[in-house]
């Protein structure tokens, strides 16, 4: 049995944690939702094609993606630093999980607006709606489903990082696991904290799916 105070660990990294994944990816979609539209309207196939912008959104997107979260995080202490204050913590972690996510996020958005039928864009091109309507009244309404289940995939993919950040003092489950269950050999502390953020995942990935089985007009 744990001890009172190794209970309460347990629920304060568990509230950092949540903490940590809901800030990051609400500040992430804010970057990345944009950022997908846009690859898709400046595609060549797209409503609005511009080559040249489209090419170098897509160079940066996939150079962020390709980079491992841990070389990320570590590569961008000077620019917690420089917003935070500190490169340690919950509240520090949020600035890599956000600059690591971000474009992640961006990918998921471009591939779930693509899956929306043409020929309803081609009909509202018809009724002369401009790019900004299409995009807020139809894209984005169409792809609702596919942006739910993205949702919570990321937000899985960014709760995997912050337990990656636990190396480094990230803070939450990921630190209690490093610095209990790995550095103190304590392996009921590692076995709990994995069956919380397996927990965490499953609860997450539910919500995400019921919504968007609700939401999707295809099944009704």
């Amino acid at each position: 049995m744990f001890s009172k105070a190794m209970l309460n660990l347990f629920l304060e990294g568990a509230a950092e944690t949540f903490y940590m994944v809901l800030v990051s990816t609400f500040v992430a979609y804010l970057i990345g939702l944009p950022l997908g539209v846009l690859l898709v309207v400046s595609d060549k196939d797209g409503i609005r094609p511009m080559k040249v912008l489209n090419r170098v959104l897509g160079v940066v997107i996939n150079l962020l993606r390709s980079a491992p979260f841990l070389i990320l995080l570590v590569a961008l202490t000077p620019v917690t630093k420089a917003i935070v204050g500190t490169s340690l913590g919950s509240t520090a972690t949020i600035v890599p999980l956000v600059i690591g996510s971000a474009p992640f996020i961006a990918r998921m958005v471009e591939s779930s607006i693509k899956e929306v039928d043409g020929g309803v864009i081609e009909a509202a091109q018809s009724m002369g709606a401009s790019p900004l309507q299409i995009v807020l009244r139809v894209m984005l309404p169409e792809a609702k489903p596919s942006l739910t289940v993205g949702a919570a995939i990321a937000i899985t993919t960014i709760l995997g990082y912050s337990a990656m950040a636990g190396f480094v003092g990230g803070g939450g489950l990921g630190t209690i696991a490093v610095n209990y269950g790995l550095y103190r050999y304590q392996s009921d502390v590692m076995l709990v904290t994995l069956a919380m953020l397996v927990l965490i995942v499953q609860v997450f990935q539910e919500v995400g799916m019921h919504i968007a089985a609700r939401i999707d007009k295809r099944r009704r």
